[in-house]
């Protein structure tokens, strides 16, 4: 829905500097934002992201072809590239595109742990949930993310990013402290480890959800650490 998109941008804007450095490290030069796309431009893209998800949740990774996305999406095979260079690029954003739809639910329905530890742990584990109920797609967003080199760079600070603002909105968190943003970071690297375990078949659900609510003791620490 426009307004609940426009709360999305909003809130991507008012949050952007600080998760900026959460994803990217405190100093490092980021690239001038691009221009907005266009209503017609943002739907392509959209229907892109859509045929994408669709091709992975049946088939996985090796699923996501350049030329099947292009005809499921009903674009140029040339206007696709465009917009995506390559298979990472689109897995990658597709990933963010994921987060950026849980967000929103997670909005309307907040998690309800009394500490920002239970709190963070449970819209974790929720975002898991997600995750789980579609493992072909986990799958290939969480390889693509394994396989980015640089020139995905933007599109995997894309995700971070997300990822910061979920943590911080369960939090209840708008102005974190050095600190906190340094838990946050340990955070989603544990979150990001445990996917990949799990995917794996490395790790059950039960081992996975003790990793989180453990290392989501972090945000409990750093708050305390800020009322000294």
């Amino acid at each position: 829905m426009p307004t609940e998109a426009n709360r999305d941008k909003a809130a991507r804007a008012a949050t952007t500097d600080k998760a900026g450095k959460a994803a990217t490290g405190a100093g490092t030069a980021r690239p001038a934002p691009a221009s907005p796309l266009t209503e017609r431009q943002e739907a392509r893209r959209r229907r892109i992201l859509r045929a994408c998800a669709q091709l992975a949740g049946r088939g996985g990774f090796d699923a996501v072809q350049m030329r099947e996305v292009a005809e499921s999406s009903q674009v140029a095979l040339g206007t696709l590239y465009r917009y995506f260079p390559s298979k990472i690029h689109l897995l990658v954003a597709t990933m963010q595109d994921q987060l950026e739809t849980l967000h929103g639910t997670l909005r309307k329905k907040p998690p309800a742990g009394d500490t920002p530890a239970e709190r963070v742990a449970e819209t974790l584990m929720r975002a898991f949930r997600a995750l789980q109920r579609e493992p072909h797609l986990a799958d290939a967003m969480v390889r693509a993310l394994t396989f980015a080199d640089r020139s995905v760079s933007p599109e995997v600070d894309q995700v971070s990013r997300q990822t910061t603002m979920i943590i911080l909105d369960a939090m209840e968190l708008t102005d974190p402290t050095p600190e906190q943003l340094s838990a946050v970071r340990v955070i989603e690297h544990t979150w990001h480890s445990t996917l990949i375990t799990w995917l794996s078949g490395r790790a059950s659900i039960a081992q996975v959800k003790i990793d989180i609510e453990t290392v989501c003791r972090l945000m409990d620490l750093t708050a305390a650490d800020g009322h000294r």
